[in-house]
């Protein structure tokens, strides 16, 4: 691979973290006024918008067409609900510690590797998920000032990031990303549609706030095609230790915006797992047999 080609494609992994940390804080200010549910519909209704005008047009019937149309849902489903539990634990605890939980599920994506994937894990990567447990620990010990409701959302979540991947690893093999990313947007505008009638405010909007939201379903979508463009140009393995750089804008966002700190326990629970995620990745890459598992942060 050509250097120019893997510094491109890390410039795209960067600005998509960065897209995603920004959706975080957008989501986390929203979710304060309006109902989680509400705010993913008008974001998924407008992903769905957009692809729809992307690929229909190119595609036609054939964006629709799935061999494994269980899988394919299955897939959608738990991205929307990876979104309705991390707009909870948004709501209910700090930016960058529920980020940094969410950071978790690369490495927990290890113990579904083998016996779902067949795929052999190397030591390092159990080294690494136990120091990442280890920051968890940190993270939520007692009278860390962190929510009991929200931690639970959290971990429900990163649930979803486990699943998550390993569907999109099985479903490559048979389908096309564009009828993928199609289904994603289908299944969540069904998913919150439905909900719409009992999580809408009672006033519409004010123009500042519809706009906010629509600019999460517009973030959403460009952040994960950066993601798609970048791993079109470089292996999985190169690119994974910058994904993390979310955690950071993470943390700089919520004492900006929402003046949380993390305290010095908490901080060395959040390094912990940022340490462990990106040493795992860096000896992915310099090892032959990798476990190349696309992890695409999911932006609440």
């Amino acid at each position: 691979m050509k250097a120019q080609g893997s510094w491109r494609s890390i410039g795209l992994v960067l600005a998509a973290v960065f897209l995603f940390a920004c959706q975080d804080a957008l989501g986390k200010y929203l979710f304060t006024t309006y109902s989680v549910p509400f705010v993913q519909a008008v974001r998924y209704f407008v992903n769905l918008s957009i692809l729809v005008a992307m690929f229909v047009p190119r595609y036609g019937w054939g964006l629709i067409k799935t061999q494994r149309p269980w899988l394919v849902g299955a897939r959608g489903l738990a991205l929307a609900l990876g979104s309705l539990t991390g707009g909870f634990a948004l709501r209910a605890m700090p930016l960058a510690e529920t980020v940094s939980i969410l950071y978790l599920a690369p490495l927990a994506v290890l113990f579904l590797a083998m016996p779902v994937l067949g795929e052999k894990v190397k030591w390092f990567g159990w080294v690494a998920s136990a120091i990442g447990l280890v920051g968890l620990l940190l993270i939520v010990r007692p009278h860390a000032n962190i929510s009991s409701v929200g931690l639970l959302f959290s971990l429900l979540c990163l649930l979803t990031a486990v699943v998550y991947p390993v569907l999109s690893r099985l479903l490559s093999k048979t389908e096309s990303t564009e009828t993928l990313m199609f289904y994603v947007g289908l299944v969540g505008s069904i998913f919150y549609g439905m909900q719409l009638p009992w999580t809408m405010p009672n006033g519409f909007p004010p123009w500042p706030d519809l706009a906010l939201m629509l600019a999460l379903g517009v973030g959403s979508l460009v952040g994960h095609s950066l993601f798609t463009a970048a791993y079109a140009r470089a292996p999985v393995s190169l690119l994974g230790p910058f994904t993390y750089a979310h955690i950071a804008w993470a943390t700089l966002l919520g004492w900006l915006f929402f003046n949380q700190v993390p305290d010095r326990i908490t901080f060395i629970g959040i390094a912990l797992v940022a340490a462990a995620g990106v040493g795992n990745a860096v000896l992915n890459y310099h090892s032959s047999r990798n476990t190349e598992l696309i992890f695409e942060p999911q932006e609440s």
